[in-house]
């Protein structure tokens, strides 16, 4: 009941019709994140594009300039050495067949995944259950590389990965509702800007059609595209 009492308090303190400037939209997504705890603040993103067809898939990593505020769990797959500097770096699992088993058996304790290039063959039979998880490495987005210090080390620093669903729609969290406004409008602009530059060729007419913000027990507020991209 008090659940439903909030989220009714904050569909009341804004026009769900209305279209808002991106500050304003902050200011009312923060000012009704009202939970218990420190809501994160997400970014859903309408595109112009199928991504059943491959030449429109829209996918990327970006690293926000103000982090996420959460803290990533991230598992490397790597031997040796590169095992070694994923541990150095700071990764919260590493290992190979034996990381592979604890997969297998479902026993997933990592957000990020990464792997050396070598270890692909292993990996790519994780494909089924790292896959629908939005876990499966990928040499495009800079997940299957032999930097694994750097790959780790940026995701630990607030890198935030985004891929398009069925409806052409990103979703991604941009921070925490106690962070201030200016730093969630640049990590906002920063995902904006890095998703328009993840266009894909094959899209066709106005690419970036709907944005909104919300907090995790929020209702969604409808942000005018124009002043998502603005400087």
């Amino acid at each position: 009941m008090a659940k439903n009492k909030r989220l009714a308090s904050a569909y009341a303190a804004f026009d769900k019709h209305k279209i808002y400037p991106l500050a304003e939209a902050i200011r009312l997504v923060k000012s009704n994140a009202r939970a218990k705890f420190d809501e994160t603040v997400e970014l859903s993103m309408n595109l112009g594009i199928d991504p059943r067809h491959a030449d429109q898939m829209v996918r990327g990593l970006i690293g926000l300039p103000n982090g996420t505020g959460k803290v990533l769990r991230v598992g490397v797959f790597a031997r040796g050495a590169k095992a070694e500097e994923a541990l150095a770096a700071g990764a919260d699992v590493v290992g190979a067949e034996d990381l592979a088993e604890k997969v297998q058996a479902g026993d997933i304790q990592f957000d990020r995944c990464i792997a050396t290039p070598d270890m692909m063959a292993l990996v790519g039979r994780l494909g089924k259950i790292l896959g629908p998880r939005g876990l499966m490495p990928n040499p495009r987005i800079g997940t299957v590389t032999m930097d694994v210090k750097g790959a780790v080390s940026a995701a630990k620093a607030g890198q935030v990965e985004f891929r398009a669903e069925k409806a052409g729609i990103i979703h991604a969290g941009i921070g925490k509702a106690s962070f201030d406004e200016q730093k969630l409008i640049e990590n906002i602009r920063a995902l904006v800007d890095a998703v328009q530059k993840a266009k894909p060729t094959g899209a066709k007419g106005t690419y970036l059609q709907k944005v909104a913000v919300s907090s995790s027990m929020g209702p969604g507020v409808r942000v005018d595209v124009a002043s998502v991209a603005a400087g």
